[in-house]
């Protein structure tokens, strides 16, 4: 190598067009001995500096006045440690050259991320503080195989990208640098000149935390601890455990009642946290708090895949967030959006000039619905990308669940698109295999990496065997959100009750595929947004007909087969619809009792009931855990069935969704006895008429529906009791 670069070399680098910095910066052997070459913008004086005497060994000459400086180290043949002083506007500054550390990523790191299959690739891309041959600093990693020229750029170099530019590792498409001095705290992007040769300044994809919009610089940050993983997780987020799901926006929960501003996690620790609790609650579901840039997106738009919204406050507070629930008993469900991301420019679109995350061709890269563009499933480094941060969010926060949003759009290569707007698979069909395998992976991958920890899809088409095992043909999550279910009580519930003989099926048809897979039942915040009306507003009649439905409906949801959800504010009957830009209707439940209270109490009694009784919950997704009692009653509008523990416990459940008591009501039973009322919407206790059958009722030998003893019962009016057999 000549010890001297040419012009051409020299202007490349400035300008920021030269493909190898390190063939050219730092220090080289050769023929005249030691060369050192550095580029410098503004400086006036560079000297080299000896680490281990400190002595001066070479003043580099400037080669050029935009900031390029070399020199030759006489009788030195050996490369060493050295440091560079710089002399700034009059000021000396004693650097570490970027340029005299070797490549970072490790061979096997390589090669796992060039396959697709690196179990925690946030542990090597991005940015990470260090210390290297004793020099504190960060070492940044990107993936943008295409690019011309990727620097890194922040506060810690004046966001010059003439000053940093990264070393090339073509093998795996990856650009890599460690910086001494940048520091923890500081911000930083990505400059890349593109594949087209355009300047595109870019988050990090991997960065743990970022700025709030508008702004969009990512921050050097550790890497989160590994949390201890909870002994009690699995038996919580079992199949046959109680589940009562409490989902909440964080930005709209409660605000401060003086400027409409958000609690931060550190209040909503102490003010959420203890609420789910004494409402009965098991778990409390997260709408994303991944960094997104519009609020009105929800989370569901996110840019910063690896990054918990800085909106409530930093990282740190938010794992304390998660580590005061479990400490409060309750497990942590994160909505994750792994379905699509939106287009702004600093976020992964056109991430090197090309389709690198999304598709290149719209029909398979854009969403429709909602103006976002789709993941590349199956481009090895998306998929890893993806899976990776769904166990960063399991082993780096404590995360109990992950709900996996839209999964349909992701599963359907036609989703929401008319015919000729998508193209087919390669067999000519409408799946997305890409996805499938994705979702595949990434469920098995949990199972066998973090035990316990469990995922529930939104997926709402009949696709086969969603919450069944990969190995059987399934996708592997452990739960489904039951759509169906929902729609069709939902709209039973909404006529008014004399013509609800004629829609009798809606509340039965569920049975009928109930153990085709582990359903939710869910009603979430999608039930109360864009006219829909909250679950209150849909019920009809007056004012005391309308909670006396709501109150009948709930009783049934949380005794029917499946796991419960409901959204912030259906607890205490919110009237309005849900608003993200402000705080729940909390004044509803201030001064002196009332409805509100009423609902309230309703849900935290059915909660604390439903988790005490094995019959409830134990058998959800077992045949013999349910029975018809009263199927076709529809002249009544009357359902009456039984719940069933694995020990042959029953609980009888009974809804009247007329507002007629019906009196003497006798129907079979399979266990004759002393039957006692431990449930009844209809109670004085929660603003009913207190219609009801005064604790216990014994049945009798009378036959009755096709059963040889029955129960003469009071059905209160939009009411639904429960019943439970008192020991011999």
């Amino acid at each position: 190598m000549s010890e001297l670069p040419d012009r051409q070399a020299i202007n490349a680098i400035i300008e920021g067009h030269y493909a190898d910095p390190f063939s050219l910066l730092g220090m080289h052997q050769t023929s005249n001995g030691l060369e050192v070459r550095a580029l410098l913008p503004d400086a006036s004086e560079v000297w080299v500096i000896e680490t281990s005497t400190g002595r001066k060994c070479a003043q580099l000459k400037c080669l050029d006045s935009r900031g390029f400086f070399n020199g030759v180290i006489p009788r030195r043949k050996n490369p060493f440690r050295y440091q560079l002083a710089v002399t700034w506007h009059g000021e000396q500054n004693l650097i570490d050259d970027a340029y005299r550390f070797g490549p970072l990523l490790q061979e096997l790191d390589s090669w796992l991320l060039a396959e697709g299959t690196h179990l925690r690739p946030y542990e090597t891309l991005g940015a990470h503080a260090d210390v290297i041959d004793g020099i504190s600093g960060t070492r940044f990693s990107v993936w943008a195989p295409n690019a011309r020229r990727v620097s890194v750029v922040g506060d810690f170099n004046y966001w010059d990208g003439r000053r940093h530019p990264m070393r090339f590792r073509q093998e795996i498409g990856i650009w890599e640098l460690f910086v001494p001095a940048a520091r923890t705290g500081q911000l930083y992007k990505f400059e890349i000149i593109d594949n087209k040769g355009q300047l595109r300044l870019k988050s990090d994809p991997f960065a743990f935390e970022s700025q709030m919009r508008p702004d969009s610089a990512s921050v050097i940050c550790g890497l989160p601890e590994k949390v201890v993983m909870r002994e009690d997780r699995k038996a919580a987020n079992a199949f046959d455990a109680p589940i009562s799901i409490y989902e909440v926006h964080l930005g709209s929960w409660r605000r401060h009642t003086d400027n409409n501003f958000w609690l931060s996690y550190k209040e909503l620790e102490e003010q959420l946290i203890p609420y789910v609790k004494e409402m009965g609650f098991t778990h409390i579901e997260l709408m994303p708090i991944n960094e997104h840039p519009f609020d009105g997106s929800w989370g569901y738009q996110p840019v910063g895949m690896y990054a918990p919204t800085r909106r409530f406050g930093t990282r740190d507070e938010f794992r304390h967030f998660v580590a005061a629930a479990h400490a409060a008993g309750l497990n942590v469900i994160l909505d994750w959006v792994p379905g699509h991301f939106p287009s702004d420019d600093f976020g992964l679109a056109q991430f090197d000039g090309t389709a690198l995350y999304e598709h290149e061709d719209p029909r398979e890269g854009f969403h429709q619905d909602w103006n976002t563009l789709i993941y590349n499933y199956g481009r090895r480094e998306v998929s890893n990308y993806l899976a990776g941060n769904a166990l960063y969010w399991v082993e780096r926060f404590g995360i109990d669940s992950l709900r996996v949003d839209a999964v349909a759009s992701m599963i359907y290569r036609d989703y929401s698109r008319p015919q000729g707007e998508w193209v087919p698979n390669h067999f000519g069909g409408r799946e997305n295999l890409e996805a499938i395998d994705f979702i595949r992976y990434t469920n098995r991958m949990l199972g066998n990496t973090a035990p316990g920890a469990v995922t529930i899809a939104e997926e709402s088409t009949d696709f086969h065997g969603v919450s069944r095992p990969p190995e059987t043909g399934g996708l592997g999550f452990w739960y489904k959100w039951n759509l169906g279910w929902m729609h069709d009580t939902l709209d039973y519930m909404k006529h008014d009750p004399i013509y609800r003989s004629h829609h009798h099926h809606l509340m039965t048809f569920g049975m009928l595929y109930n153990y085709t897979e582990n359903f939710v039942l869910p009603l979430s915040h999608d039930e109360v947004v864009h006219g829909k009306r909250s679950i209150l507003d849909r019920m009809p009649g007056d004012t005391w007909q309308k909670f006396a439905n709501l109150r009948a409906y709930y009783g049934w949801m949380w005794a029917f087969p499946g796991k419960k959800l409901l959204f912030m504010g259906g607890e205490f009957a919110q009237g309005r619809e849900w608003n993200h830009d402000a705080s729940l209707d909390w004044h509803l439940l201030e001064g002196e009792d009332n409805w509100h209270h009423g609902v309230q109490r309703l849900v935290r009694d059915l909660n604390f009931t439903y988790r005490h009784h094995a019959p409830m919950h134990q058998c959800d997704f077992e045949g013999n855990g349910f029975e018809w009692l009263v199927v076709d009653d529809y002249e009544n509008s009357v359902f009456i069935f039984a719940r069933r523990d694995r020990d042959g416990n029953e609980i009888i459940v009974a809804s009247n969704f007329t507002p007629v008591p019906r009196y003497n009501y006798r129907f079979g039973i399979n266990q004759p006895g002393a039957w006692r009322e431990i449930m009844n919407t209809d109670s004085v206790h929660y603003h009913g008429s207190n219609t009801g059958n005064g604790g216990v009722v014994w049945s009798d030998p009378l036959p009755s529906h096709n059963r040889e003893h029955s129960l003469m019962l009071t059905l209160p009016p939009l009411a639904t009791i429960w019943l439970v057999r008192e020991a011999e």
